[in-house]
This record gives C-alpha cells, sequence and structure tokens, in this order.
C-alpha cells in the first residue's frame, strides 16, 4: 500500500464571463467540479485552459486514473456515475500525489503513541467524541504492537482537531458533505495529526457522519497508510454510510497494509491460567454467569469496563460484546490480587487500585513510579483501614469512597478531602445496600454492586430505580 501524499490545495471555481444557457451553464459546473476534485485529489496542475479542451489527453488520463482508482468503469470522460462520485463525501487527503516527497515508506519509530482531542465538536457529548476516538484507537491496536495513551495538555503525537474552512494548516475545508477530514502522516509538529470539519453533522450512528468511521480511517493516514483502491477497505477514500457498524472489522487489505509497517500484534500472553495449589482455598477461576457471582473492584479504563475478582478480571467494551477474561498479573505483574477498590480520573488518564491501607496508580498497561502509596495520604482517618468502593463523577470532579456503612467525597481539582465529610451511605443514597462492594458510573446513573445484586441508583431522583444481577454487565 503507497504512503501518504501531501495534501494539495483547493482552486478556486472559474466563472464564465458571458451568459451560458442551462445546458451549458451545468457543464461548465461539472467542469470546475472535475477540476477541483482533480488537483485535490489527483495531482492535476493549475491549467484552466488546458483543462477546457475537451481533446487535452493530460485529463483523460487524469480522469481514466480516478476511475480505475475508484473501481468505476474506465471511459476517461465526465460521465453521470464519475460526477456522482466527485460528489461524494470523502476524506480530504488526495488519492495521487508527490510521492517523492516521502523517502521510503513514513511511520512512527516507536509503537506507544500518545494522542489528545484538542476541541470537541458541538454535535455530540463529549465522552461520544471520547469514545468514538477511542474505538477507532482500539482498530489499529488490535492488528499491530502499537498502543496509545491520552494526553490532556502539551503536545501529543497525534492532536486531533475539529475546525471549520481555513484553520491554519494551507487546506481549508470546503463546507458540508464534502472533505469530511484529512490526517498527516508520522512525524513530528503537523504530522500525525488529524482535523475533522466541523461543518458536516457529527453522529454515533449512520444519521449523519458517523465520527467513529472517519476517526478510524484518518487514523490509519497518522499511522503511515494511503488510501487503497480496495473498495471493501476502511482506507478506501469515500465514506461508505452503509457500513455495518456494529460489526465492523478491519478488511485484510488494510490489515496487510498496516501489517507490512509495523508487523503483527505480539503473541497473546494474556490467557487466564489454572490457579495452581499454592492458590489460597476459594480462589477458583470464577464463572461469569454464576448467579452468586460477586465483584471485588469495578472502573473504567479508557472506554472500557473492568470487573475484578480474585486474581483475574473481565475486559468489556463497547464494541465487543463479548468480555475478554484475563489474570490481572499479565497486564499488570507488580498489582496484588484480591482487589479493594477501583476507580479511573478521565483528566487524569489514570486509575487508582486500592488493596488494604495502600494504592496504585496505572496508565494503560503501566504502574506508575511512586506507588503504592498510603490510603492515609488522601486524608482518611487513622481508623480506616481499608476502602470497600470508589467511584469518581468525571463531570463534577468529585470521587466517592466507601467503607462500611460511610462515604467521603474527594476534590479531585483541589486534591483534598472534602470538609462535611464521613457521611452515612444510607443518608444521600436511600435504597442501596449499605455494604458496597463496587461502584459504577455510567448513562447518567450509578450501579452500587453488593454481593450478587446491583442497585441502579438515579442521583438526580435520589432513588434506586432498578435491582440487577451483579454479573448482567457480562451478558449473563
Amino acid at each position: 500500500m503507497m504512503h501518504l501524499a501531501f495534501l494539495v490545495l483547493l482552486c478556486l471555481p472559474v466563472c464564465s464571463a458571458y451568459p451560458l444557457s442551462g445546458a451549458a451553464k451545468e457543464e461548465d459546473s461539472n467542469r470546475d467540479l472535475a477540476q477541483q476534485y482533480l488537483e485535490k485529489y489527483y495531482n492535476l496542475e493549475k491549467d484552466v485552459k488546458q483543462f477546457r479542451r475537451k481533446d487535452s489527453n493530460l485529463i483523460v488520463k487524469k480522469i481514466q486514473g480516478m476511475q480505475k482508482f475508484l473501481g468505476l468503469e474506465v471511459t476517461g470522460k465526465l460521465d453521470t456515475d464519475t460526477l456522482e462520485v466527485m460528489r461524494k463525501p470523502r476524506c480530504g487527503v488526495p488519492d495521487v500525489g508527490h510521492f517523492s516527497s516521502f523517502p521510503g515508506m513514513p511511520k512512527w519509530r516507536k509503537t506507544h503513541l500518545t494522542y489528545r482531542i484538542v476541541n470537541y465538536t458541538p454535535d455530540l457529548p463529549r465522552d461520544a467524541v471520547d469514545s468514538a476516538i477511542e474505538k477507532a484507537l482500539k482498530v489499529w491496536e488490535e492488528v499491530t504492537p502499537l498502543t496509545f495513551s491520552r494526553m490532556y495538555e502539551g503536545e501529543a503525537d497525534i492532536m486531533i482537531s475539529f475546525a471549520v474552512k481555513e484553520h491554519g494548516d494551507f487546506y481549508p475545508f470546503d463546507g458540508p458533505g464534502h472533505s469530511l477530514a484529512h490526517a498527516y502522516p508520522p512525524g513530528a509538529g503537523l504530522y500525525g495529526d488529524i482535523h475533522f470539519d466541523d461543518d458536516e453533522k457529527w453522529t454515533e450512528d449512520a444519521s449523519g457522519t458517523n465520527l467513529f468511521l472517519v476517526a478510524a480511517h484518518e487514523l490509519g493516514h497518522s499511522l503511515g497508510l494511503f488510501h487503497s483502491a480496495n473498495t471493501e477497505a476502511l482506507m478506501y477514500p469515500l465514506y461508505n454510510s452503509l457500513t455495518e457498524l456494529a460489526q465492523f472489522r478491519l478488511s485484510q487489505d488494510d490489515v496487510n497494509g498496516i501489517q507490512s509497517l509495523y508487523g503483527p500484534p505480539p503473541a497473546s500472553t494474556e490467557e487466564p491460567l489454572v490457579p495452581t495449589k499454592s492458590v489460597p482455598s476459594g480462589s477458583e477461576m470464577p464463572a461469569k454467569c454464576d448467579p452468586a457471582l460477586s465483584f471485588d473492584a469495578i472502573s473504567t479504563l479508557r472506554g472500557e469496563y473492568l470487573f475484578f475478582k480474585d486474581r483475574y478480571f473481565w475486559r468489556r467494551s463497547h464494541w465487543n460484546p463479548e468480555p475478554e477474561f484475563h489474570l490481572i498479573s499479565a497486564f499488570w505483574p507488580s498489582l496484588p490480587s484480591y482487589l479493594d477498590a477501583a476507580y479511573e480520573v478521565n483528566s487524569r488518564d489514570t486509575v487508582f487500585i486500592f488493596k488494604g491501607n495502600e494504592f496504585w496508580a496505572i496508565r494503560g498497561n503501566e504502574v506508575q513510579a511512586g506507588y503504592p502509596r498510603g490510603i492515609h495520604t488522601l486524608g482518611f482517618p487513622p481508623t480506616i483501614r481499608k476502602i470497600d468502593a470508589a467511584v469518581s463523577d468525571k463531570e463534577k470532579k468529585k470521587t466517592y469512597f466507601f467503607a462500611e456503612d460511610k462515604y467521603w467525597r474527594f476534590d479531585e481539582n483541589s486534591q483534598s478531602m472534602e470538609q462535611g465529610f464521613p457521611r452515612l451511605i444510607a443518608d444521600d443514597f436511600p435504597g442501596v445496600e449499605p455494604k458496597v462492594d463496587a461502584v459504577l458510573q455510567a448513562f447518567g446513573f450509578f450501579y452500587f454492586f453488593s454481593g450478587s445484586s446491583q442497585f441502579e441508583f438515579d442521583p438526580n431522583a435520589r432513588m434506586v430505580t432498578h435491582i440487577l444481577k451483579s454479573n448482567s454487565w457480562l451478558h449473563c
């Protein structure tokens, strides 16, 4: 698969100096459209007179090249099918460009990359944008050795932003329905970055322009892939609104392309192992659909859900209906088993893990230096020896810690325990069992897990709305 070329500047439409008939105006408009399209995506030089000569061999060859690449009948003419394709929404990266600008195949010279979402579209909630980007990254992460972590400030390898028209890189967007986004190949500075046209209607489904599909395509460019002529490939330049989102998978063409740059993912060492005789009694491998199943701790992690039990955890994502099952030590060898609590602070891209009177901080699969630390450094009184559960409200930037029948509230901005706590769980979360094993925040609700039951709690109505089995999150 060819590597990414520089983007080509849009030219302005050519205006006729004389009044034209309807048919002549349409023909003129079609030529203007074709001229802009071939200049932008097929490296046509800006020579208006040359384009106006109907018998220009160069123009015919450019149209033939475009037709061949996009899977059309190769006529060399601006026929109906060709003009229809030219009007379709697509990626803003050219299909043909100045290949000599990139000696060798561009690729990142490292396997761990950082990304940052610089701003957001008003079309979607922020967490929906976060989820779409995380899902798009996962598409490439699953078939390569690459891993990604999010930054919330500073310069990341891949800077992601929404913009309209001219936005500072000399490749202006063109309004709704045409160029949806563009991205730059691997490298420093602007390279690797992705820009989305915010004149589009970005959506989570197929009702507008699906952000996940476009993001996954543009990330292919950020990782070094050029466009593919395979109409089944994610890297085909035209946007396909008919893609079955729930069943989305990379084509083999996409997999071959990205693995030609980075190779396949490392052999999995994450399969759950059968416990040995040295494992304490009662620690046999848990069954996810056991009606008596309870959890030790639950946390989110970059859009996924982690459910910890004994030495293991289930990993569930929005885009994979079947939860994965792993040993904790396969991901974090230095973490203990039989955890007490866990929670994620999104703004810090960090998950905190608690056991006994200590806690750890992890980012992705890396345990951070300087841990474990004592729980009393967070402001707990000496009488508290362990935490039963914890959850962080990412909007309010408050973290709730539960111990026995009480709870504390921690301010993430000031990094201090708030005054007036502890308070009784029964007073502020009526209907919830006072012994809490784990807490999860999702869909505007708090989910309190106690033994084999979970309590869906509406914080606005201050009431329990449903009582469910704890393992309902594992599709049981």
